[in-house]
């Protein structure tokens, strides 16, 4: 069955960095868009940022871009999201997801696989 393990929340002071990882089992996701969500308390979940199934292209949230960056390892099945420069508004649980479709992947109801989230918090 396939399964996305997401790895890497934390708490982190404003500035602060972190690394989320999406580990992916069961299947080869190589040809998949990857995605990586979030849901602040409180409200609905919203795209962060995604990667083509090469690599070659991302897109990203205007709100993350310049501090958040997304790549991945085809080899070893696995997505990253690099987050600097954090701030109290990134405070989420952060959701790993891939769909079987090229960018532009956006909305939540494309994906077709999701993590069960990580949390973030960042402190001010």
């Amino acid at each position: 069955q396939a399964q996305l393990v997401e790895s890497g929340g934390g708490l982190v002071q404003a500035g602060g960095s972190l690394r989320l990882s999406c580990a992916a089992s069961g299947r080869t996701f190589s040809s998949y868009t990857m995605g990586w969500f979030r849901q602040p308390p409180g409200k609905e979940r919203e795209f962060v940022a995604a990667i083509s199934w090469r690599g070659g292209s991302s897109d990203y949230a205007d709100s993350v871009k310049g501090r958040f960056t997304i790549s991945r390892d085809n080899a070893k099945n696995t997505v990253f999201l690099q987050m600097n420069s954090l701030k109290p508004e990134d405070t989420a649980v952060y959701y790993c997801a891939a769909v079987a479709r090229a960018l532009p992947a956006g909305a939540p109801n494309e994906y077709d696989y999701w993590g069960q989230g990580t949390q973030v918090t960042v402190s001010s």
